[in-house]
Formats: C-alpha cells, sequence, structure tokens
C-alpha cells in the first residue's frame, strides 16, 4: 500500500486588527503599537471563524498588534514567533503617511523603491521567500498574524509574481485570506481568498468540504490604511455607497 503524499500548506493569512496608526494612515513597522479598542473587537471578531479551522501550526509576527490579534482570536496557546512576518522595516519613513513622503518624492512607491535606511524590496523579497520555503516544509493548515504591506508582498511571492506587483493587492484590518494551491494541480500555487471579512458568512469558499464559509467585506478596502498605504482612488467612494 502507498503511503499517503501529506497535502502542501494550507496558510491562513491573518492581518492583525485597527491601530491608531493604521486609522491614521502613517507607515507602522517597528513602532510596536497596542491595538485601539475597534482594533480589539475585529480581532475577536476573528475567533468564531478560526475556531472551525483545525490548524497544525500558529504562527505570529513578534510585533504586539499582531500577537495580541492571534489572542483575541483564540489561538495563542499553539502560537510561535516567526521574525519573517514582521511588517516592512519603513526606516526614515516610520510614522509618516505616503500622502506626505510624496510631497517630497511624487511617484514614490514603496513596492518599487523601499525606504531610506529601512528595508529593499529586494530585502523584503528575499525575507518573504525565506518564509515560503519553510511554510512549504509544513503540512495542514498554517494560521499567519500579519501586517498590511508585508501580507501583500507575502501574498504576491506565494505565487511567483515580482514583488512591485505587491501594490495591486489590498488588505483591512482583521481580514482573512488564503494561501494555498490548486486542488487538481498540487504543484500550482493560488490564492485562495482574499481580503475578506472576519464577521460574516453568507457562501461557502472554493475549498470543497472545508466546512469554511467566508464573505467579502465591502469596506474592507475602504478602510484598507495599509499601514501607511493610501486608499486606491475612488476605492473609498465605490465600496461605501450602498448597493
Amino acid at each position: 500500500m502507498e503511503k499517503a503524499i501529506p497535502a502542501p500548506a494550507r496558510c491562513y493569512l491573518i492581518r492583525h486588527g485597527e491601530t491608531a496608526w493604521s486609522l491614521s494612515g502613517q507607515h507602522t513597522g517597528r513602532t510596536d503599537l497596542a491595538l485601539t479598542a475597534r482594533g480589539e473587537d475585529e480581532a475577536r471578531a476573528l475567533a468564531p471563524r478560526l475556531r472551525e479551522i483545525r490548524f497544525a501550526h500558529v504562527l505570529s509576527s513578534p510585533r504586539q498588534r499582531a500577537r495580541r490579534t492571534c489572542e483575541l482570536a483564540g489561538l495563542a496557546a499553539a502560537a510561535a514567533i516567526e521574525a519573517d512576518l514582521a511588517e516592512w522595516d519603513y526606516g526614515d519613513y516610520e510614522g509618516q503617511r505616503s500622502v506626505d513622503i510624496r510631497k517630497q518624492r511624487a511617484d514614490w512607491s514603496i513596492f518599487r523603491d523601499g525606504c531610506p535606511h529601512g528595508e529593499t524590496p529586494a530585502q523584503v523579497a528575499a525575507r518573504a521567500d525565506r518564509l515560503i520555503a519553510h511554510l512549504r516544509a509544513l503540512d495542514g493548515n498554517v494560521a499567519l498574524f500579519s501586517h498590511g504591506q508585508f501580507g501583500c508582498a507575502l501574498a504576491a511571492r506565494w505565487i511567483g509574481l515580482p514583488l512591485i506587483e505587491a501594490r495591486h493587492f489590498a488588505l483591512g484590518t482583521a481580514s482573512l485570506s488564503i494561501l494555498g494551491h490548486d486542488p487538481h494541480h498540487p504543484e500550482v500555487a493560488v490564492i485562495a481568498l482574499w481580503n475578506a471579512a472576519s464577521g460574516e458568512k453568507t457562501g461557502p469558499t472554493s475549498d470543497a468540504g472545508s466546512g469554511e464559509s467566508t464573505s467579502v467585506n465591502p469596506r474592507a478596502i475602504a478602510r484598507w490604511e495599509n499601514e501607511g498605504g493610501e486608499i486606491p482612488a475612488g476605492a473609498g467612494r465605490r465600496f461605501d455607497e450602498e448597493e
């Protein structure tokens, strides 16, 4: 009888809940901010979703906003710190907003230009690739508690895109995304779910038989903040309109 081949890891990427700087749009890398009261409520709202999933591994950024989100979501007991899940090191741009940076550098993009005295795109890509190599050596479901811009970078590299393409991704606070593989072609990495709300359940995910359900929060991009990223032009108006 042939030995069963373990299924590749299925990674549940969770951005931490709201902080004062994610609300104001200030870049938050090394600064170790706590969650706001709303951010704690967002994190608690993750718990009913995540308790349905059997996790083989739980990994968290060392920053307290990610660790607290993990705790309030009910997974702290199984969690280990993973330094590579930390947010981008913004260097001289720590605490600044993109709109203010662009007053001096009109065409600045973090995913192309990086930050002076902080991480470069090549360094972030290498960190994401190192983490992905570690994750692909695991099996089962893996919970990852991380941050806005590094989460976007991780997703881009998961599916083999150059880091610059992470600019096309957006993560709301306390959002849930799934990085996995095509069940019919397990060598093909896919994004099975992106930027979903924590507290809404309206339909099944594409992972048939997983027992999970999810919906995309229509306001998730409108409150993107992205720890310093700006809401894409028109996105707030479009997603804030009542349907």
